[in-house]
């Protein structure tokens, strides 16, 4: 855990953050007393509007635009005749993704 006054932490947010980001936590101090910690953040504690968020703030996801039509779910399904699909998904399983 590293210690860091207010004055050194605004000179240097992005390596202190990189700090957090590695699982550091950072106690910020004003005039030698403890005032805030910054701590790496638990996505799995976050709830589900949160993660889909961080997840396409980071680029692994784009949210959709407009409404869903309402007959969505009535239009017919694409064929997988062959099961490239599941293929796909159970590779992935195997994987560890």
């Amino acid at each position: 855990m590293k210690t860091t006054p207010v004055s050194e932490l605004k000179a240097r947010l992005s390596e202190q953050l990189s700090r957090v980001k590695a699982g550091e936590e950072v106690i910020v101090t004003e005039r030698g007393k403890p005032i805030a910690k910054i701590v790496p953040l638990d996505v799995g504690k976050l709830g589900l509007s949160a993660r889909v968020s961080t997840l396409a703030r980071d680029g692994l996801i784009r949210l959709g635009a407009g409404k869903i039509p309402k007959d969505v779910w009535k239009l017919p399904r694409p064929l997988d005749k062959r099961g490239h699909g599941l293929k796909a998904l159970l590779n992935e399983r195997e994987e560890g993704r």
